[in-house]
């Protein structure tokens, strides 16, 4: 082994020592035994929490796994958590911690990068151990502020169905970002995506939303009020448009209820509300007929009822554009597409027009939703 080698693993060995409160000593056994958890679920938790499968005789448990384990445990047994909802917390847990300590690396990587001198080993062992504990202190903070606010919200309803809700779910994508890609440096893409995660955090943030989840180009959120939720896609595009560098945006809103489980959703509204979002216009806002209804008579805003198109998972999707109220002058394709309709003799995005009902689409998802158009049409021959 090298010299260089045998510094790296003395380095390793340091700052495992300061992250983890102590030396890799037990193997899966002897944890589990020093815990009183049964090995099977203790090994089932360390999977779930995204780390490796140790060999049977390796030794790197340290004190601190212990200490976790046993508390599993405790809780476990007291009837607080069923040993089932433990696997699923500890992998969500896992998934997200593990995205956060990736980030917090990259930074400090930049850190070290812009400051050659912390590559000293002395160094960069003293700069871990005086960042850790503030980075703990910090998101304990911000845990336990979330904490407060979801408590008020949500334990005073305690007798209702709290993981089923009726909620606005809304998705806010770039438009044209893989083409940005292409002709963009690492660093731009960088800066573009930055602004974007900054832009949704605030403006989700600033209507009482929630973000679900960022997805490179794209925001998933959520909002309790169709009017929080309307303030949300609208503000975002807005601001986006007036940011400088910033590619236009879209979205697509739909209301519901939906299955919150472990901070993710799920429910044929999130289907929904991505559909509209992958068929908008840039600049533009589609809700679905359910959360068109609820704003009708909200000031403010104006909704122009559209066609209903076919998307995959629903043969007929109908869709309602939202826009500020005195910004509802059609755009040239709105007048374009309004002028053949009527040359055509179709029947237009009138209010009154008879409602279509949502059906999911019996064809396989596998089928792309150009092809879905011409199949309907040679149906109706």
């Amino acid at each position: 082994m090298s010299q260089s080698e045998g510094d790296l693993d003395e380095l390793q060995r340091r700052i495992e020592g300061i992250l983890l409160g102590g030396d890799r000593e037990y193997t899966r056994a002897e944890v589990a035994e020093r815990s009183g958890v049964p090995l099977e679920r203790a090994t089932a938790l360390w999977r779930a929490l995204g780390f490796a499968t140790a060999d049977d005789d390796a030794a790197v448990f340290t004190e601190g796994d212990v200490r976790a384990l046993r508390t599993v445990n405790e809780l476990i047994q007291s009837g607080l958590i069923e040993p089932s909802v433990a696997i699923s917390s500890a992998r969500m847990i896992g998934q997200h911690m593990s995205r956060l300590a990736e980030s917090q690396v990259l930074m400090l990587r930049d850190v070290v990068g812009a400051n050659p001198e912390l590559a000293d080993e002395r160094q960069l062992g003293r700069l871990v151990e005086h960042l850790t504990p503030d980075l703990e202190q910090l998101q304990d903070f911000v845990w336990r502020r979330h904490l407060a606010a979801y408590s008020v919200r949500r334990l005073v309803s305690a007798g209702e169905q709290i993981e089923e809700r009726r909620q606005v779910v809304g998705f806010a994508d770039m438009v044209g970002f893989t083409s940005l890609t292409r002709r963009s440096t690492e660093a731009e893409l960088v800066a573009v995506v930055d602004r974007f995660d900054a832009l949704a955090a605030e403006v989700v943030a600033d209507h009482h939303g929630r973000i679900v989840k960022m997805l490179g180009d794209e925001v998933m959120f959520v909002a309790d009020s169709p009017a929080d939720g309307a303030e949300i896609a609208l503000d975002l595009l807005e601001r986006a448009d007036a940011a400088q560098g910033m590619p236009p945006l879209r979205a697509g809103l739909a209301l519901g209820r939906v299955l919150n489980r472990f901070g993710d959703i799920y429910g044929s509204v999130v289907n929904i509300a991505s559909r509209l979002t992958s068929i908008a216009r840039p600049g533009s806002v589609l809700v679905d007929r359910e959360l068109a209804g609820e704003l009708a008579d909200a000031d403010g805003y104006t909704l122009r009822h559209r066609r209903p198109v076919s998307v995959r998972g629903y043969a007929r999707l109908r869709s309602s554009s939202l826009r500020r109220a005195g910004d509802e002058k059609p755009s040239h394709a709105d007048s374009a597409q309004r002028l053949a309709a009527d040359l055509l003799g179709l029947a237009g995005d009138d209010p009154e027009e008879p409602h279509i009902p949502l059906e999911p689409d019996d064809e396989s998802d596998d089928e792309s939703d150009d092809e879905r158009p011409r199949r309907h049409r040679r149906k109706r021959r």
